[in-house]
């Protein structure tokens, strides 16, 4: 999706951008929230509760999110310096697919492209955000490594919020269709915008630092916060909770960063829940930083937010699949391996299709 489109699709009010001003958790009297039918792992002995504002929206624990119409003029009005290196790159994200993968009962974690991960962790299949068949606006610019008719039995679908990019509803309607025993998990707020994409699925909302009730009981899975912001409509500015997910079971465990911007919450995340093992961490659509900071973080603070997570292997997601900013497709992948020093852990090529767990 180019600028042109963006702009058209927010002056229609359906895309994940919103332009407003809002206070940060810690800046003024705040409300909070929860779903009182799911545990709190309390983070401190002072956690309340997913912060709301006096208007009954969602905010940011530590950022305020403030931005302006004037904003987006801007950017859609100034010249990207990196237009004609854009316009003329020719490379794509490799795309492979190792058939064996789904033929045995071994773990696996497949990456899809943009914000969508295929994992099974013993035996059980999960799927994140996922934005599979194109639409007016978003179209693929890497394949998806098998037919999407071809897709296993997904058990567990993991929404990180209500942007398009990230909760598609045709996407989720062929999902509903295809798994009648699915179930939905998401934050506060999201079920009145997905529920009637879905056939009686169950659906549970959970705020930040609640887990989600599982049969499974060597099985946990904890929203965690993010810094982000929501919107699908005009009238539905942070209505709806955005995060990530933390997923694990035994010895092995999983950070999902949904979209955020840099923060003292992944600090919080490593402190309250443990180092990951495998971190899937957004580093596109991060140009101009002046505008996406908020919302989408660069590489190189994605790679201090991984050290901070104090993670073991570092996946990068959220690039070369769509075109949503300013920046060329493979240049966040080019910063990580220019940067690779840096980083206190492995650096995983994202290769469509491949099991990102071999070898590791």
């Amino acid at each position: 999706m180019n600028k042109k489109s963006i702009f058209i699709i927010i002056l229609l009010s359906t895309l994940a951008f919103g332009y407003y001003s809002s206070t940060g958790a810690n800046e003024v009297s705040m409300r909070y929230t929860s779903n009182p039918q799911l545990p709190t792992i309390l983070p401190s002995s002072e956690w309340l509760g997913t912060p709301l504002d006096s208007k009954g929206r969602f905010v940011n624990l530590y950022h305020p999110f403030e931005s302006s119409f004037g904003d987006l003029i801007k950017w859609q009005t100034s010249k990207n310096p990196q237009k004609e290196e854009k316009k003329s790159e020719t490379r794509r994200l490799l795309v492979e697919l190792d058939s064996i993968i789904w033929k045995g009962s071994d773990d696996y974690l497949v990456w899809l492209g943009h914000a969508t991960y295929l994992f099974r962790i013993d035996g059980t299949v999960f799927l994140t955000d996922p934005l599979l068949l194109d639409n007016t606006f978003l179209k693929r610019d890497s394949d998806l490594p098998f037919p999407v008719h071809h897709m296993p039995r997904v058990d567990f679908l993991l929404l990180s919020h209500n942007h398009r990019d990230h909760c598609d509803e045709k996407t989720l309607r062929f999902l509903a269709e295809k798994n009648p025993n699915m179930k939905v998990l998401t934050g506060l707020g999201l079920q009145t915008i997905i529920e009637s994409w879905f056939k009686g699925h169950t659906v549970q909302e959970a705020g930040w630092y609640q887990q989600y009730t599982l049969l499974d009981s060597g099985l946990s899975i904890t929203y965690v916060p993010s810094r982000h912001w929501s919107r699908r409509w005009l009238w539905d500015d942070n209505q709806s909770l955005w995060g990530g997910f933390y997923i694990k079971h035994g010895e092995k465990s999983i950070y999902f960063m949904g979209d955020s911007g840099a923060g003292a919450h992944f600090a919080d995340i490593q402190r309250h829940l443990g180092s990951p093992d495998y971190c899937l961490m957004g580093v596109g659509a991060f140009k101009p930083e002046w505008f996406m900071h908020q919302a989408h973080i660069s590489p190189s603070d994605a790679i201090s937010a991984f050290n901070t997570l104090q993670g073991k292997f570092f996946i990068p997601m959220h690039f070369g699949t769509f075109d949503l900013s300013d920046e060329p497709r493979m240049e966040p992948w080019d910063i990580l391996v220019q940067n690779q020093s840096r980083i206190e852990g492995t650096l995983v090529e994202p290769v469509i299709g491949r099991n990102l767990m071999g070898n590791l």
